[in-house]
């Protein structure tokens, strides 16, 4: 296989020129990421109507109590002794590889997560398939650009690609597909990035019509009452509260899971984890795997249908009983969430924003609707609501915006969406300048920014700057064996090392220039009279940002490595520099 590729990369090389290969490989990505995306929602279905029809599941059911369960463990017994690496939080793992593996993703993720992320939600997780279905269009788009040799930017690009074919498939919204990889991944907006990206996307969307057709789209509305500007402060509020709903569910989702890696057996876990969302569920029955179906019955003016199969049913008429049952849903879905991945359950927040978000938009309607002196449209507030409620899950006004109108068919609510929108990221940045993708990497230094800055240090590698070559000595020498080590080294700093190879301190030739032209102390004189101690130090595990700023304090040329306690070597600040520039060179060419 790896001689054929060779054949077609020397023939490609002749015949097609590298932009034409970008273009040739989206639309192959497109067609790839699109089928993934009717395979992966297929199976989902696929697994819920076999799981309905072969069982009873209906009020107070006891079902779903054990299937959610299940799913977990059938999904971690795959990912531990199939797949054998992680898979959870796609999107993460996506901006990881970008910034940390130049681009790498394991060919075992163009499947791996499709067939995780079946289980996981097949069997009611409470979290969405688009993560999942996001690291599936990736990795295509990682191994076939690897395949033909392509450099680090162009299989940056091809990511995109298969992440905007993926998110366009599954939505059957194009635009939203590019707006997500150019937000949430953080690529650069240039023409030479933007065709390649609508060729995916197109694609994928067309392969979806296709196969599924447009009825057959996770959830379509039409809009039937226009947006009325008497409305607007009401769409502010809804934005508001959005983006603290949004800081409440990103902050819990973190915690939780932060909880369940505190658990150090695998087992204890997935038994925690799949009690209690099997619980949650029980109780709240509308939180069982994606949440679509109780969008769909908000939408379409059936709320009532969300208590069904649950004990609040009876009091489906009582409005401050659908008023608690709709706060309620949206404090536990946030836990049904977390529980479900951390677990080990395999998926995303895209459908859980969605859902939350849609809920919130709806509860607030029904509340002005009974107490204020207008009406609102449940539907166009519900549909509001899960823009300004994705807007600050994942930092991404823009992406919630354009999928929330291309999925209505049409702008009508453009300036609502637009305001609601931005509302609830500016009113979560003022609390959490990360969103739940970029988080976790933003605190290890791992996370490419649209900061050219930023992002060219987060490129570079501590490990590949290291300076070796200094001539290491003993606290215990003598000041003649110094001597004769320095007439044999070419650098004037000399790293003082005890016998665990641990740093004690330094030997600058400037602070012995004087001493050392002095042999009556030669033998008299050790070194440990002579170190001093570094200004500063820096972990191996340190970011570039964090290394650039250890210098800038220290004011010092050179600073000591440290890895695992022990002496690494050492960091020049020119070479650091040099390295700098050149990576921020490559990384702002066109």
């Amino acid at each position: 296989m790896s001689s054929f590729f060779e054949r077609l990369t020397i023939w490609r090389t002749k015949h097609i020129s590298e932009k034409q290969l970008i273009l040739i490989l989206s639309l192959f990505i497109g067609i790839l990421s699109g089928w993934a995306a009717v395979i992966l929602k297929n199976a989902i279905h696929i697994t819920n109507h076999f799981l309905e029809s072969k069982m009873d599941i209906g009020v107070e059911s006891y079902l779903y109590l054990a299937l959610p369960g299940i799913g977990i463990i059938i999904t971690v017994v795959w990912v531990t002794y199939a797949v054998k690496d992680k898979i959870s939080h796609g999107v993460s793992r996506i901006l990881y590889s970008i910034s940390k593996k130049n681009g790498i993703i394991k060919p075992h993720n163009t499947f791996s997560s499709i067939v995780a992320s079946t289980f996981t939600i097949g069997f009611g997780g409470s979290v969405g398939a688009e993560a999942p279905i996001t690291l599936t269009g990736a990795a295509i788009g990682s191994n076939l650009a690897r395949m033909f040799r392509l450099n680090h930017k162009q299989i940056i690009l091809l990511i995109g690609c298969g992440a905007a074919g993926a998110v366009a498939g599954i939505f059957k919204a194009p635009i939203a597909g590019v707006v997500f990889t150019l937000e949430v991944l953080m690529l650069d907006l240039t023409m030479a990035s933007v065709i390649p990206l609508l060729i995916s996307a197109a694609t994928s969307t067309m392969i979806a019509f296709f196969f599924m057709g447009r009825s057959a789209a996770l959830f379509t509305f039409e809009l039937k009452a226009p947006f009325v500007i008497h409305n607007l402060p009401w769409y502010l509020v809804l934005g508001i509260s959005a983006g603290l709903l949004s800081l409440y569910f990103t902050r819990t989702t973190m915690n939780v899971e932060s909880w369940f890696d505190s658990f150090k057996k695998r087992w204890t876990k997935i038994l925690v984890g799949s009690v209690g969302l099997g619980l949650i569920i029980f109780i709240f029955p509308p939180l069982f795997g994606e949440g679509y179906l109780s969008l769909h019955s908000i939408l379409s003016g059936n709320a009532d249908a969300m208590l069904y199969h649950s004990y609040f049913y009876e009091w489906k008429d009582n409005f401050w009983v659908m008023v608690v049952f709709l706060s309620l849903l949206l404090v536990f879905k946030t836990f049904a969430t977390s529980f479900t991945t951390g677990s080990g359950g395999v998926g995303g927040v895209f459908a859980p924003s969605l859902f939350m978000g849609g809920v919130l938009g709806y509860l607030v309607a029904i509340i002005l609707n009974r107490f204020s002196f207008i009406q609102v449209n449940e539907a166009n507030f519900a549909l509001v609501g899960m823009a300004a409620f994705m807007s600050g899950v994942m930092h991404a006004p823009m992406t919630s915006i354009f999928l929330i109108a291309e999925i209505t068919g049409g702008y009508g609510l453009f300036i609502p969406l637009i305001i609601a929108s931005t509302i609830s990221y500016l009113t979560i940045m003022y609390f959490e300048p990360h969103s739940i993708y970029t988080k976790r990497l933003a605190r290890r230094g791992e996370l490419i920014t649209h900061n050219k800055d930023r992002a060219a240090l987060t490129l570079m590698r501590l490990d590949r700057e290291i300076e070796r070559d200094l001539i290491t000595v003993h606290p215990d020498q003598t000041l003649r064996e110094l001597v004769q080590i320095i007439s044999q080294s070419k650098r004037n700093i000399f790293p003082v090392i005890n016998e665990k190879k641990e740093l004690v301190g330094i030997v600058l030739l400037d602070d012995i220039r004087d001493i050392m032209f002095n042999p009556e102390v030669y033998d008299s004189t050790f070194v440990y009279e002579l170190m001093t101690a570094p200004p500063d130090v820096i972990l191996l595990s340190d970011s570039m940002e964090l290394v650039m700023h250890k210098f800038e304090e220290s004011g010092a040329w050179n600073l000591p490595v440290i890895k695992d306690g022990k002496y690494e070597g050492f960091i020049s600040k020119s070479k650091i520099y040099t390295a700098y520039r050149k990576v921020l060179v490559y990384f702002s060419e066109e």
